[in-house]
């Protein structure tokens, strides 16, 4: 077929990847003028930075597979460590290497900063939504779901991991989506657990890497150009004028709903639809300073905004640069970007001792993704794939099982490649 795939973030990607390996002509729209959507790399200053600090875990396979597919090492763009949710003083959660479901619960029962009965709840717990095959009812908040926890687990271990899987607080996120993510983690096999965090820029992790696979194959790269209008014919679609058989739309879901409005009303207002929860990233700059680990668990606050702080320095990329991430930061963005990015530093000058600051902590650059993902709330309903003949979406936010992760977007595409036939 003749396809048109219309937005070139990881699920744009990933579309005219599959689709290209299927033997089809791929023509793919992007309104940037460089791939990568959401999880891009921008230039700042002279300095290349992420759109934001992301992170993979050994769980997302078809992702992994992918990059594979495009040609990159994986190995060398990506450091893999076992799971640790560790505080500046250094307590918390340490997964080791080996089966992850094995790992958490002799990681549990080593945790030096809970007690014996704050131990043995969460055990309880987590063998409750194993023996339920992590599922549960569809309308439970993950704050319903833990509230018989003790305080300081549900402070210091779900809060903190609930915000950063679906990046919607724990007492509005779905507690149904989040036991997914921790059934694929915990029981996805070795390594489903590890952080894969990123060495290199986003770009050179698939963005690149696919635009010169894809250019190698015959697709063509619109690059710099959004597309106006989308229009049935005939023979199947137009696009700008422009005949095609078939078109996978990999845009935003409000770009989605805005293409789709003519030829399917009601799919468009349930893309139209959702509520959004902005990711805030922080950079800062302190010369000379190393960290304990590569990514450090904060105990976020009213006037504490960041939950984990990532040490660029220790993973192969520029040292003395950190990343402080405030996911689910509806109400800080509201307080303004300069609010945030001071209360960051604060937060992050009272976590740690003041000798581990070799140099003063600065803040470089702050990063607003305001409609980062979607609210993954409980009983959310989110569009199929399929949207008429001949046209259908990929996307984080189209019908499946997980939160808004670049795991999502990118099967998500598989499914829509795999819907045209």
């Amino acid at each position: 077929m003749d396809l048109a795939v219309v937005g070139g973030g990881w699920a744009g990607i990933a579309a005219a990847v599959y689709a290209t390996a299927a033997g089809h002509r791929v023509t793919l729209f992007e309104t940037a003028a460089t791939l990568g959507g959401r999880a891009r790399s921008v230039e700042l200053d002279g300095v290349v930075l992420d759109n934001g600090q992301h992170i993979l875990i050994g769980a997302y396979r078809e992702t992994l597979a992918l990059m594979r597919q495009v040609g990159v090492d994986v190995e060398a763009v990506l450091q893999r460590l076992p799971l640790s949710l560790v505080g500046p003083d250094g307590s918390g959660l340490r997964l080791q290497a080996g089966p992850a479901g094995l790992s958490f619960a002799v990681a549990v029962l080593r945790h030096r900063g809970w007690g014996w009965g704050e131990r043995l709840s969460l055990l309880r717990h987590a063998t409750g939504w194993l023996l339920a095959g992590f599922d549960t009812d569809p309308a439970r908040t993950v704050g319903q779901l833990c509230a018989g926890l003790p305080p300081r687990v549900r402070d210091e271990l779900i809060a903190p991991l609930c915000v950063a899987a679906l990046n919607t607080p724990s007492d509005q996120a779905s507690a149904r989506v989040f036991l997914r993510v921790l059934r694929d983690a915990l029981f996805g096999g070795a390594g489903a657990a590890d952080l894969l965090l990123p060495r290199r820029p986003l770009a050179a992790a698939l963005p690149q890497p696919a635009r010169a696979w894809l250019q190698q194959r015959g697709a063509t790269l619109r690059l710099g150009r959004r597309v106006q209008g989308l229009q049935a014919s005939a023979a199947g679609w137009q696009v700008e004028a422009e005949p095609f058989d078939a078109v996978v739309l990999a845009c935003t879901a409000h770009e989605a709903a805005r293409l789709s409005a003519a030829a399917a009303p009601a799919w468009s207002a349930q893309a139209r639809a959702f509520e959004y929860q902005p990711i805030v990233t922080v950079y800062l700059d302190s010369p000379g300073t190393r960290l304990a680990a590569p990514m450090t668990a904060l105990r976020e606050g009213p006037d504490a905004p960041a939950q984990y702080l990532f040490d660029h320095g220790a993973i192969g990329g520029r040292d003395g640069l950190f990343a402080a991430v405030v996911s689910g930061a509806r109400d800080w963005v509201e307080r303004g970007l300069d609010a945030t990015a001071a209360a960051t530093q604060r937060q992050l000058l009272a976590a740690f001792a003041p000798a581990v600051w070799r140099t003063p902590l600065v803040v470089r650059r702050v990063l607003a993704e305001k409609r980062a993902t979607f609210a993954c709330t409980p009983g959310l309903a989110r569009p199929p794939t399929r949207i008429a003949p001949g046209l259908v979406a990929a996307g984080d936010y189209v019908d499946g099982p997980y939160p808004a992760t670049l795991e999502g977007a990118v099967r998500s595409a598989r499914a829509a490649v795999h819907a045209l036939g």
